[in-house]
């Protein structure tokens, strides 16, 4: 009797010891598991962690495709404040020198001067300026076919010896002259058709008008006007095509009197882009644009933003457009960045 007892009881303490052994394993396991979260968490909150304030300010020409880096960087780092405000790239240099913002967009390349004044600058994409006409222009058709030399082009805005439509070779008709228009602010746009046309933006003649939009604006009420542009002015970036009332007018870049094929890219913006990475539409007036402070960044967060510009923000310049910088000249960027 007692040994059955015994027995019984044996069977029962090895029993509930298999039940207990069962549950530490278990235990052990939620214990792990909670532990393997945990390691996972810091690493997505560390990119939330970035945080602080950016100033920005300059040219007409960076500030849509500023505006849409602003815009994607804040969604995975909303703790950034980024204002932003265009007013040409001579504005946007004397604040960022005057220490009035953190960062300048600039449209044109950084002068000794400007340098020795403590500028540093960095290429974040690529864009180019463009010699606009109004859409309803009397000898559009003439002038799409057989384009200007960079000559014709000196000679309406630079020495104007060039006053009418009507005088430009190939062209029959009715009296009509040109109205030049030229910008009135210190920008990038105009200093690169100025070097372009071999001088410089004080040297253009025209009536002087606010920033690119506004150059866009008089040359869309005037039938017979010419200026210059930013791609990003005269192209509609949902469409891809030209602003209603903005044409072009194609550059003869080999001066045999008309547009062969290879200078035939203006139609749509991607093919634009294109003749402006391979070099096609030339530079200038194509040109890269940067992005400069007072110095080299040491605020965490600038240099957060601009790392972010030249790696993942990389992936919407080309529908916001303007030209991808090649690999190799974002490597170069990267490497003054972590210098």
């Amino acid at each position: 009797m007692l040994l059955i007892l015994f027995r019984e009881t044996e069977m029962k303490v090895v029993g509930n010891y298999r039940v207990i052994s069962k549950m530490l394993c278990i235990l052990m396991l939620v214990v792990m598991l909670q532990s393997c979260g945990q390691t996972r968490k810091p690493e997505n909150n560390d990119n939330k962690k970035v945080s602080g304030n950016i100033s920005i300010s300059g040219a007409f020409a960076l500030y849509p495709l500023t505006v849409r880096w602003s815009e994607e960087y804040r969604k995975a780092y909303p703790d950034v404040r980024i204002d932003i405000s265009a007013g040409g790239a001579g504005k946007g240099m004397a604040d960022v020198l005057s220490d009035m913002v953190d960062l300048a967009m600039f449209s044109r390349g950084i002068s000794k001067a400007e340098l020795d004044k403590g500028a540093w600058g960095i290429a974040v994409t690529k864009d180019a300026v463009l010699p606009t006409i109004n859409a309803s222009n009397p000898f559009l058709s003439h002038l799409k076919s057989a384009g200007f030399t960079k000559d014709l082009f000196v000679k309406i805005f630079i020495d104007r010896s060039l006053k009418h439509w009507n005088e430009c070779p190939g062209i029959t008709g009715n009296v009509a002259p040109i109205h030049v228009f030229t910008r009135s602010d210190a920008c990038g746009a105009a200093q690169m058709w100025g070097e372009f046309l071999g001088k410089d933006q004080e040297n253009l003649q025209g009536i002087g008008v606010f920033g690119d939009p506004g150059m866009a604006d008089a040359v869309k009420s005037d039938a017979v006007s010419l200026g210059f542009n930013n791609v990003v002015y005269a192209y509609d970036m949902r469409t891809r095509r030209k602003y209603t009332g903005i044409e072009i007018i194609p550059l003869d870049v080999n001066n045999n009197g008309k547009i062969d094929q290879e200078e035939d890219f203006y139609d749509s913006l991607d093919q634009l882009m294109e003749a402006i990475a391979d070099g096609r539409y030339p530079s200038p007036p194509a040109r890269d644009l940067y992005l400069v402070s007072k110095g080299k960044p040491e605020n965490k967060v600038i240099i957060h933003f601009i790392h972010w510009i030249l790696t993942e923000g990389q992936q919407f310049v080309a529908e916001a457009g303007y030209v991808r910088l090649t690999p190799e000249k974002i490597s170069q960027e990267l490497e003054k960045i972590n210098m």
